[in-house]
């Protein structure tokens, strides 16, 4: 019976120390957060008892996916949870020309039939067509008057 004890108690010491030379959970989080960090920078990780726990935001799924994959090469990490978010794409912003803008860009071109000008989504007046430098002249300082983004004349043909 001394024997059965013995050897009993050899296994138990035995399954203890193997079980304590595994990796420790700061010691694999160490290891997640620089392998993470480098796919993917906003998230963070915890682990507890070789459990991985990814948090975060990303722009798209497939960097959600590849900071999961980044997280499971890690030694000692039994599984991973996944819980980084996708963040909605920002809308694109179209500056709308306002009425003011769009209407003092007709009343500063009806004296001159020969150009056109038409205010973008960006807030430009865009001129075209042709005409002598001393209309232009003119015509510069009325539309720079309007106070616009930028007057541009880059397909205006000027004329001495």
């Amino acid at each position: 019976m001394n024997i059965k004890k013995i050897i009993g108690s050899t296994a138990v010491v035995l399954t203890l120390f193997l079980a304590s030379c595994g990796p420790k959970d700061t010691d694999i989080n160490a290891d997640v957060t620089a392998n993470v960090h480098a796919t993917a920078p906003n998230v963070s990780s915890s682990v507890a008892d070789g459990v991985v726990t990814l948090s975060g935001q990303v722009n798209d799924e497939a960097t959600r996916m590849a900071a999961e994959d980044a997280a499971k090469k890690s030694k000692g990490v039994k599984s991973v949870v996944n819980n980084i978010t996708i963040a909605a794409p920002s809308p694109s912003v179209v500056i709308a020309p306002s009425g003011a803008l769009q209407q003092g860009v007709v009343d500063a071109t009806k004296d001159f039939p020969e150009v056109t000008a038409v205010v973008n989504a960006d807030g430009e007046i865009v001129v075209s067509g042709t005409v002598s430098s001393d209309k232009w002249k003119r015509l510069k300082m009325a539309l720079d008057a309007l106070n616009p983004k930028r007057v541009n004349a880059d397909v205006l043909i000027i004329k001495d």
